[in-house]
């Protein structure tokens, strides 16, 4: 079976410095340029989502600014193809599904654990798509439920472990790289 990498809104506006850091952003991105790099090295198609959130007061990932551009760590060769979306499933008024071979497996890296990379993986699994999910190249941000802070490698961790649990096969970047 063929396999598609997936890189979702792995953008500057993540990282340190960026408008909405996340935790883990940069480890998650070396991890995830890891995986790209073994993508492409294997011949793999490689499709880029970019996340553009244009609403007027859109606190990050704005039209214009620094941060909505990939990072440089995982950032499009000529040929790959970026979609452009503005809802978290990268699937909701994109053309991504016209992209994707529906016999490869996606293999999953990006950013927001918890927002994006969750509705997108679930939607990729609803369609029928056999997902692998790099736990180690994805990052979440602290939340805050009832008043209760939630740091952000438990926020990770507790949506790693749900789509584990029927929507993807987990996998690490090591894992991965080495082929």
């Amino acid at each position: 079976m063929t396999r598609t990498l997936l890189i979702i809104d792995i953008q500057n506006d993540y990282f340190p410095g960026g408008a909405h850091p996340l935790v883990g952003a940069t480890a998650a991105g070396d991890a995830a340029a890891a995986v790209l790099a073994a993508a492409r090295r294997a011949g793999d198609p490689v499709v880029h989502v970019q996340h553009v959130w244009d609403a007027p007061d859109a606190p990050f990932m704005r039209p214009g600014t620094p941060g909505i551009e990939i990072n440089p760590a995982v950032a499009p060769l000529p040929g790959e193809p970026v979609v452009t979306k503005s809802a978290p499933n990268a699937f909701v008024g994109t053309e991504l599904a016209t992209l994707l071979d529906r016999d490869s497996t996606l293999v999953v890296v990006g950013m927001m654990t918890s927002m994006c990379v969750d509705s997108t993986v679930r939607a990729a699994a609803d369609a029928g798509y056999t997902v692998e999910l790099v736990h180690d190249a994805c990052a979440a941000p602290d939340l805050e439920f009832g008043g209760i802070s939630v740091p952000g490698a438990a926020v990770h961790a507790a949506f790693i472990a749900a789509l584990g649990d029927g929507f993807a096969t987990l996998r690490a970047s090591a894992e991965i790289a080495a082929g």
